[in-house]
């Protein structure tokens, strides 16, 4: 596994995505680096370091479709370990093909997007067929499948641990309304993610909220709604 870093990241202040190059088993593929470094937290839905803790970089990844491993945080921890990352970090996985990335920014808020869309569908469908009597309740668990609508949000203030799952609700929301004004009949693709790194607080605590109509809440919103309604009008 090899890796060339190909864009340079954009002049903005706050972590910067890298693109970058590597070769697996006869696939040429791209990931999105970012190197948080000390002093970050992350609160994330990612295959890989997902929940609320200090991460020092985060990662998204591409993988071809029909995705074969069934350990992929291990796979993302290699792609992380050729990188050179050490320490915590967050790792989310995607068919999409990354170089195709959007981004946005709004008040110092930068949402970055890879977007798939060949598997999308609502959140909330019936159960396609009944349960034959004497079946078991339990659902029986999907194999994993790499996430297709991909999204990173950076925030230069530092965000509660409330704001901080706000902040997903809140760009999950934007997602959606970018999707429908993209003219798509769907919520999203069965596994998207969404990742917030934001400063840690100091002693005075972080931001109280991140709902779409509290000032940080608000750029996240516009931030993710431009950023996913690009890529939505790009994606087949």
């Amino acid at each position: 596994m090899s890796s060339v870093r190909l864009r340079p990241p954009a002049r903005r202040g706050g972590p910067r995505a890298e693109l970058h190059d590597r070769h697996e088993d006869g696939h040429r593929l791209h990931h999105l680096l970012w190197r948080l470094g000390p002093g970050f937290r992350v609160c994330s839905s990612a295959v890989l370091g997902g929940g609320i803790g200090p991460r020092s970089w985060v990662l998204n990844a591409q993988v071809p479709g029909g995705y074969p491993r069934l350990d992929p945080d291990r796979h993302l921890a290699e792609i992380a370990a050729a990188e050179g990352l050490t320490g915590a970090g967050a790792g989310l996985m995607t068919a999409a093909e990354v170089a195709a990335y959007t981004t946005a920014h709004d008040g110092g808020v930068t949402a970055t997007v890879t977007t798939g869309l060949g598997v999308r569908g609502w959140a909330a469908v019936p159960e396609t067929a009944p349960r034959p009597a004497g079946a078991s309740s339990r659902v029986p668990v999907a194999p994993f499948r790499p996430g297709t609508v991909n999204i990173v949000l950076t925030v230069p203030v530092p965000l509660s641990d409330a704001a901080l799952v706000n902040a997903v609700a809140t760009a999950t929301e934007a997602k959606v309304q970018a999707l429908l004004d993209a003219g798509l009949d769907c919520s999203g693709t069965p596994t998207d993610a969404v990742c917030v790194a934001a400063p840690e607080p100091g002693p005075e605590g972080g931001e109280p909220f991140a709902g779409p109509r509290s000032p940080w809440g608000a750029r996240i919103a516009r931030s993710v709604h431009t950023a996913v309604l690009a890529g939505a009008r790009r994606a087949p």
